[in-house]
């Protein structure tokens, strides 16, 4: 059963786009499995970008099903500005399905996520404000509005009414704000409805079938291992799971039919949001790192902080994934420096710490030990394969390789689709 999950094994950002899309062509679906617009990816192919934040990449690939997982949360609004914007642009997204089990981000929940982070002040998450949090908060909370709610007025309704008894107590009497009409609520989903409805399909039974049949299915998570809400760097984290596992619940597959775990490692580290970093530069390298590697969020707009590699983080991420390869992109960013840090183990409170420790307050404190490799001049950009990089890369891709326990079966040179060395077949 060739079944695929494909994560971040940083904190997201690592391009997991980029590798979604070279395999997009040899898979038959594509399914985002958790998370919402507050992730993005961008995907070069040909002279041509595309910016997609809650779409699968594999809506790119023709021939390939994208699939919205029932673990997705859902703003109908971002999402059918980005189905229209990709018809304007020729891309066919009629083969698009999304699970009726997965769960809408209403207004309120955007009203409550802005409000309560402004209300945080200096001890703010670094929410992206899209209402992601409030949405998941609502679905354990038993009191969530789902894709299927929107053909049923009178379900919609009720729920709508629950959901709102308690926030415009909140938002009315905490937060100085004005009371949300739940008539205007239903309104605005309602209007929704048609125009989602040739896409809303039984996603579990379609995926199912579809690997009892023997089609490839690739799972793509959305952030990255250290942003996961049980495994990551909490409270600085997301509300849902991008860790393997998530891909399981989040799309209703069993965990046996999953054969291989790819986690996208970034040659580098690159972190969006507040939270410990260990690694970050505050440095001319730093600034270097953000320039050369365009290191802005897709979704967010932000700078994303940047520092050197951490072999901790990685192999941390091959444990609580399982994984069984990695694909290394921005390889080409590090080009021009002549020695290469690679932060290799922390120091915690003067004793060396070679895994990631479990408590926040250590992790806080955590300083890097370096080591220092050799760097390399040359343009990598135009290798085709890995006998081509220079000596000093492909000794850097060996050692990440080692440090971080699992193989690199692929390597990103460039930000192109073409511009990818593959040295193990990923199907």
């Amino acid at each position: 059963m060739p079944a695929l999950v494909l994560l971040g094994a940083q904190w997201g950002d690592e391009g997991k786009g980029k590798a979604t899309d070279l395999l997009g062509g040899s898979v038959d679906y594509v399914v985002r499995y958790q998370g919402g617009n507050n992730a993005g990816h961008t995907v070069v192919v040909g002279d041509q970008k595309y910016a997609l934040h809650l779409l699968p990449s594999g809506i790119l690939s023709p021939g390939c099903t994208p699939v919205i997982g029932n673990g997705v949360v859902v703003d109908p609004s971002v999402l059918l500005s980005e189905l229209s914007g990709l018809n304007e642009r020729g891309v066919d997204t009629s083969k698009l399905l999304i699970s009726g089990n997965a769960h809408i981000i209403t207004p309120y929940n955007v009203t409550v996520d802005k409000v309560t982070e402004r209300f945080l002040g200096k001890r703010k998450i670094g929410t992206t404000g899209r209402g992601i949090g409030p949405t998941y908060a609502d679905k354990i909370n038993r009191v969530g509005i789902r894709v299927q709610d929107l053909y049923d007025e009178s379900i919609l309704t009720q729920k709508v009414e629950a959901a709102l008894d308690a926030k415009n107590q909140m938002l009315t009497k905490l937060y100085n704000r004005r009371a949300i009409a739940v008539e205007q609520v239903v309104e605005e989903l309602l209007g929704y409805a048609d125009k989602l409805a040739p896409y809303v399909a039984d996603t579990v039974l379609v995926l199912n079938e579809a690997l009892e049949q023997d089609k490839v299915v690739l799972f793509e998570g959305g952030q990255g291992t250290l942003l996961d809400i049980d495994h990551g760097t909490y409270p600085f984290v997301t509300s849902s799971n991008p860790t393997a596992g998530g891909a399981c619940t989040g799309a209703g597959v069993g965990p046996t039919k999953i054969s291989r775990v790819i986690g996208i490692l970034k040659a580098y580290t690159t972190r969006v949001g507040a939270g410990p970093f260990p690694t970050e530069l505050f440095d001319e390298d730093g600034e270097a790192l953000r320039r050369i590697g365009g290191e802005r969020g897709v979704t967010t707009g932000r700078d994303r902080r940047c520092g050197w590699f951490d072999a901790v983080i990685a192999r941390y991420a091959t444990r609580v994934n399982g994984l069984t390869d990695f694909f290394l992109t921005k390889l080409d960013v590090l080009t021009g420096w002549e020695q290469i840090p690679v932060c290799v183990a922390y120091e915690i409170d003067g004793k060396r710490v070679e895994e990631l420790p479990y408590s926040q307050t250590d992790f806080h404190h955590a300083k890097p030990v370096y080591e220092m490799l050799p760097g390399w001049s040359e343009d990598i950009s135009k290798a085709k394969s890995f006998s081509d990089l220079p000596k000093n890369a492909q000794a850097y891709v060996k050692a990440l390789e080692e440090m971080s326990g699992a193989p690199i079966s692929a390597i990103g040179v460039g930000p192109g689709r073409t511009e990818t060395i593959e040295i193990n077949s990923f199907l």
